[in-house]
């Protein structure tokens, strides 16, 4: 592997003159099988997080909750994997990314068993957290992979990727799984994920290897010492670009977090009188939307070099389409469909941002800055999640069938109104982000 030396005048983030190796690497049929299993991680993991939202009915019956208490157990997925994001980040770049990998799915497969097998809330809860912990390391995992095993000009491309297949994942978990669970009940699709969870976890034991062989010598992580990592961690937070770039991150992430993972089925069926693998499948076109658009704006970020100017367009766009969703009239089957799929393709511009950090950002703190983006993008759906289902208990006309609450089409336009003010609210911050003037 050759190593040639690029140095970069100042750092836009630090003020300082930063030097960064960029490693020629040629890509090989091992690292794509590598890489590929870490997506799969990740993958699984999206799985999971969208899963609740075609259970709506069967989780408030069986344990006798509103519409806030199932925004809470859903979003306990994200509470653990937002406090995990930024101390992840900085021990992949120490201990790599085979044992976090393999730990982490091996966790989010006990923690399907234990939320398919829960008879009380509490037990619920602790099977969603669990899940949530082991689901935190797949898209850092990936990306840290990606960096060493891939050139760096196919970085942005391999993050957009890893999440066109995460999409495609949530696709799954929506239409399919809601067929499954009419057919077998929820508690039995959740122990199927325990067990394809456990055997993923081997797999990336077995075959995953953190770096290629010439490179091991080399590794941050077997040099670097453990005050370096914290020191590194501090650094990362220290930095105001980096969280801007990452409320910016989150802002587009959320809406495709609550509609995609939660509340989008619910209202498809209420609105328009569908079945709920009708809904499901409906729905699913959003996270396909988020899987054309995210490898897409990667590779155009890649390709022309720019990373803020795509970002605030798809932040535009977002804005403007979560707005006719939440503002207007109840529109016809085949518009609000539409308007899913632009939203997910729109909201799938924020990949650029993990470029985005890492090139305003000194090497030796790739990982954490990743983290605290990646960190906020799943942050969005932990808050968002059950303020949309607060206020549809608020709204709510009292109205139950079969032990669960049903809520008005005009209640969930009420709700969304809060996806489109923080969109709005992204697009602003983006106006002000700081762009690397030599990207790589």
């Amino acid at each position: 592997m050759q190593v040639k030396q690029i140095v970069h005048p100042e750092s836009p983030s630090t003020g300082v003159a930063v030097s960064t190796k960029l490693p020629t690497i040629t890509p090989s049929w091992r690292g794509w099988l590598i890489w590929s299993l870490s997506a799969s991680a990740f993958g699984y993991a999206f799985f999971q997080r969208v899963t609740p939202g075609v259970m709506v009915s069967d989780l408030m019956r069986d344990f006798a909750i509103g519409g806030g208490m199932l925004g809470v157990l859903s979003a306990l997925y994200f509470y653990p994997y937002f406090l995990l994001q930024v101390p992840l980040g900085a021990l992949l770049d120490r201990l790599g990314a085979r044992l976090l990998l393999s730990v982490a799915v091996f966790l989010a497969g006990l923690g399907s068993f234990v939320f398919g097998a829960a008879e009380s809330l509490a037990v619920a809860y602790a099977g969603r957290i669990l899940i949530g912990v082991g689901s935190a390391v797949g898209f850092l995992g990936s990306m840290s992979l990606a960096a060493r095993w891939f050139p760096p000009q196919r970085f942005a491309f391999l993050t957009g990727l890893a999440m066109f297949l995460a999409m495609m994942s949530g696709v799954l978990g929506q239409g399919p799984l809601a067929v499954f669970v009419e057919a077998y009940g929820w508690r039995t699709s959740q122990w199927a994920l325990g067990i394809f969870g456990v055997v993923l976890a081997l797999l990336i034991f077995v075959v995953v290897r953190d770096a290629p062989p010439s490179d091991r010598q080399t590794a941050p992580r077997d040099i670097q010492p453990w005050s370096d990592v914290w020191r590194g961690l501090r650094k990362a937070a220290s930095l105001w670009n980096t969280w801007k770039i990452a409320l910016v991150a989150g802002a587009m992430s959320g809406p495709m977090l609550v509609l995609g993972g939660l509340w989008g089925v619910p209202y498809f069926m209420q609105a328009y009188q569908l079945d709920r693998p009708q809904a499901a499948y409906l729905v699913s076109l959003l996270l396909f939307g988020w899987a054309i658009g995210a490898p897409a704006s990667g590779w155009l970020s890649d390709r022309l070099h720019k990373r803020k100017a795509i970002v605030v367009c798809g932040l535009g766009v977002l804005t403007a389409t979560l707005g006719a969703v939440a503002l207007l009239p109840v529109p016809p089957l085949a518009v609000s469909t539409g308007l899913f799929i632009l939203a997910g393709f729109s909201g799938a511009a924020m990949v650029p941002t993990f470029a985005l950090v890492r090139e305003t950002s000194e090497a030796s703190i790739a990982g954490s800055v990743s983290g605290i983006v990646n960190a906020l993008t799943v942050a969005s759906g932990a808050l968002l999640q059950p303020l949309v289902g607060v206020v549809l208990d608020v709204v709510w006309d009292g109205a139950v069938v079969d032990g669960s609450r049903i809520y008005q089409p005009e209640n969930f336009q009420t709700a969304f109104t809060i996806l489109f003010l923080t969109a709005l609210g992204g697009l602003l911050v983006s106006l002000t982000l700081r762009e690397s003037p030599h990207p790589t």
